[in-house]
Formats: structure tokens, C-alpha cells, sequence
């Protein structure tokens, strides 16, 4: 049976679990439950704190896990990424008072505060920094303004916290980009349940990023029409009742609907229609 971990809390956990049932996967119907079982997929579940998974994953007690890639970078353990998710997108950033700190190497001799010290030691060493990381747990904004440190280092979305505490971000691109990914122990094997479960999430994010979009178009303009949409593979053709007609069906970039849509509609494509995708195999 596959044992895997997942968020048991918060915004990272129900975007996961959402994703797991889009997946065709049972999840837990009471944030109380720590564990279910998924008989029909041969998968058992555990809730836990996301800091926690890739520590049980790394250790080899469970086969994976979903958790922030900040998060596994920060536990140092031998648990190896294996799929982007595609949400829980957030920045690991520095901040200080204005005008104290310019940039990373400003660091030098300093003190930094951060409750990601793993995420922060792999940065300095990589840069070849000397300072001093002061660990803390949960909020860092008021470690500068209570004297135990000159700047400090966390997990961002939007930098309103660290600016609503008098800093400023350093620097214009982040330390580290992080989102949630799919974990996994060291040498677990890609095949059976763990190949289903990734090629099911693989699959889940394709049909959120794309659209199907049918129309019908003359026969005169259909390479053009094409051209616009070439879908996957290849769109799906298919003449019309009346002679000189095709209807055409293909896959695109939901962002791009919209665009695509007026290009066809400039062709003299009519009857334009776009549905959601809510799952697929590709």
C-alpha cells in the first residue's frame, strides 16, 4: 500500500486535497481525521504539519508527500522533489530598515533573522557569506526593531507584512521561488501506484491549464484556423452537413482564449465554443 503525507491545515492543505480528489483519489471529509484509507487506489493518507512531511518522507516512513518546496529545502533530509503542483507559489526574500541593508552581500558580519534556517545556510554558503543566523520560530518582523538582528529572511506572497513592520525587501528577485511539489523518499521506485498517482496529478494540471475550444469554419480558411489552434497532437476535423464547412475541436492555453478566440472569429470561424476540461489522459 502507498503511504503518503499530506497538508493538514491551511491554504497548502486544501488546495492539495482539492487536487488529490480531482486526481480520483478519497480524501478526508473532517479536518479532524490524521488518516484514511483509499482501498479503490491501494493509498493510505496522512495528515500532518506541512514542516513535518518531508522529515517522514526523508526518513523513508512514508513513500510521498505534498509540502512547499521552501519546506523540503529548509529540512535538509534526502527526500528528492518529483512533480511542481503548480499553486502555493510564494518567495523566500530579505528585508530590513530602509537604507541598512542594500543586497544579499551586505550580509557579511551581520545577523539574519529566519525561521527557514536550512533555506538560509545553503544560500550563504553558495554566495560564500559569513553571517550569523539567528533561528526563530513563526513571525521574524520585529526580530530588527527588538535588537536581535539586522535583517531578516522569510517565506513571502505579497511583502505586506514585512512592510506593514516598517522594512523594506532587498533586492528586486527573490533568495528562492517556492510552490508545492510532490516529494518523494530516496529510491522510491516510479511504477505501480506511485506512476498512477503521478501520472493522475500530471494529468490534473494539464486540464487546469487548458480548455477545449470547437467552432466551425470555410473550408478556404481552415489551415489559417488551424494554424491558430493546433491542439496537442492535432485538432479533431470533421466536415459539416453543408458542403464547404468543417468543424474543428482543440485543445489551448486557457489564458489565451480570449486571443484565440477573436483571431478565429477574424478567419470567419462562427459557433465558437470553449468548455473546461475537467479531466483527461494525455
Amino acid at each position: 500500500m502507498l503511504r503518503i503525507a499530506v497538508p493538514n491545515k491551511g491554504s497548502l492543505a486544501e488546495a492539495a486535497a482539492t487536487m488529490l480528489r480531482e486526481a480520483g483519489y478519497r480524501q478526508r471529509s473532517e479536518s479532524k481525521e490524521l488518516a484514511i484509507l483509499d482501498p479503490d487506489n491501494d493509498v493510505e493518507f496522512f495528515y500532518l504539519r506541512p514542516r513535518d512531511i518531508a522529515v517522514y518522507v526523508g526518513e523513508g516512513t512514508l513513500d510521498l508527500g505534498i509540502t512547499g518546496k521552501d519546506l523540503l529545502v529548509d529540512s535538509g533530509t534526502r527526500a528528492a522533489e518529483v512533480l511542481p503542483l503548480g499553486f502555493g507559489a510564494s518567495t523566500f526574500r530579505l528585508a530590513a530598515l530602509p537604507g541598512t541593508i542594500g543586497s544579499l552581500r551586505d550580509l557579511e558580519g551581520k545577523r539574519v533573522a529566519t525561521a527557514y534556517t536550512g533555506v538560509m545556510e545553503g544560500i550563504l554558503q553558495r554566495e560564500g557569506i559569513d553571517a550569523k543566523i539567528v533561528r526563530l520560530d513563526g513571525a521574524v518582523e520585529t526580530a530588527i526593531r527588538l535588537g536581535v538582528a539586522d535583517a531578516v529572511a522569510d517565506v513571502v506572497q505579497t511583502g505586506t507584512t514585512l512592510r506593514t513592520a516598517g522594512l523594506e525587501i532587498v533586492g528586486e528577485e527573490p533568495l528562492m521561488t517556492s510552490e508545492a511539489v510532490l516529494i518523494g523518499r530516496d529510491g522510491v521506485q516510479q511504477q505501480g501506484a506511485v506512476a498512477q498517482l503521478i501520472r493522475r496529478l500530471q494529468n490534473v494540471l494539464v486540464a487546469r491549464r487548458y480548455v477545449m475550444i470547437d467552432y466551425d469554419i470555410r473550408s478556404e480558411q481552415l489551415e489559417a484556423a488551424v494554424a491558430v489552434t493546433p491542439g496537442l497532437e492535432s485538432p479533431t476535423v470533421s466536415p459539416l452537413h453543408n458542403e464547404g464547412w468543417h468543424a474543428v475541436r482543440a485543445m489551448v492555453p486557457q489564458g489565451d482564449t480570449n486571443r484565440i478566440m477573436d483571431e478565429l472569429w477574424s478567419l470567419g470561424a462562427r459557433a465558437i465554443l470553449v468548455t473546461d476540461i475537467v479531466a483527461c489522459r494525455i
